[in-house]
């Protein structure tokens, strides 16, 4: 496994970013395109359709952007992990604490209520009291998955041994490779 100073030779073409909620899988990722000048495609984007119905050519969309030969996207959802993991060349890893990353979605999420903020499909963040009653809801789903992602990676290493993977475990690592991509890209 890579860590934040290790340079990538060659350079990687079919990138994903995973971590937990509030890990900034995306922000990331859309940074990693812009230099490397990949493609992004937000993963939520593809999968939440109106009023958070999952739509039905999700894994349709997602077979056919990671067909092509360069792309940059987030490390989510089960129909498709496999897939892209099995197309991917680098799997950057954010490992944050849960404190940051659970700090992030709830900062985020409370962001996105107060503004009214229009997300993927036109749907937005639903009232902060539904927090009790769904036990899907963004915050809840945050603190119940927070430790999952080490039970997804760790075996990657060993089911595809064609797959690097970085693992970054605190922001400044993140900054750090971010600055070692650039210089070698």
């Amino acid at each position: 496994m890579l860590t934040a100073g290790d340079v990538l030779d060659p350079v990687p073409r079919r990138v994903l970013v995973g971590g937990v909620t509030g890990a900034g899988k995306t922000t990331l990722a859309r940074r990693i395109g812009e230099i490397l000048d990949l493609p992004h495609t937000e993963m939520d984007g593809l999968y939440h359709g109106a009023e958070w119905v999952p739509r039905p050519a999700f894994v349709e969309d997602v077979e056919a952007f990671t067909s092509q030969p360069a792309w940059v996207t987030e490390w989510q959802y089960t129909a498709v992990r496999g897939l892209l993991v099995s197309r991917a060349d680098t799997l950057v890893w954010l490992d944050l604490p849960p404190r940051v990353t659970l700090s992030r979605v709830l900062r985020r999420t409370l962001i996105r209520r107060a503004r009214g903020t229009v997300l993927w499909n036109g749907n937005v963040e639903p009232p902060l009291h539904t927090i009790f009653g769904n036990p899907d809801h963004i915050l809840r789903w945050a603190w119940r998955t927070r430790r999952s992602m080490a039970e997804r990676v760790l075996p990657l290493e060993r089911e595809h041994p064609h797959l690097r993977i970085v693992r970054l475990r605190t922001s400044r690592d993140v900054a750090r490779w971010i600055d070692t991509l650039t210089r070698s890209a």
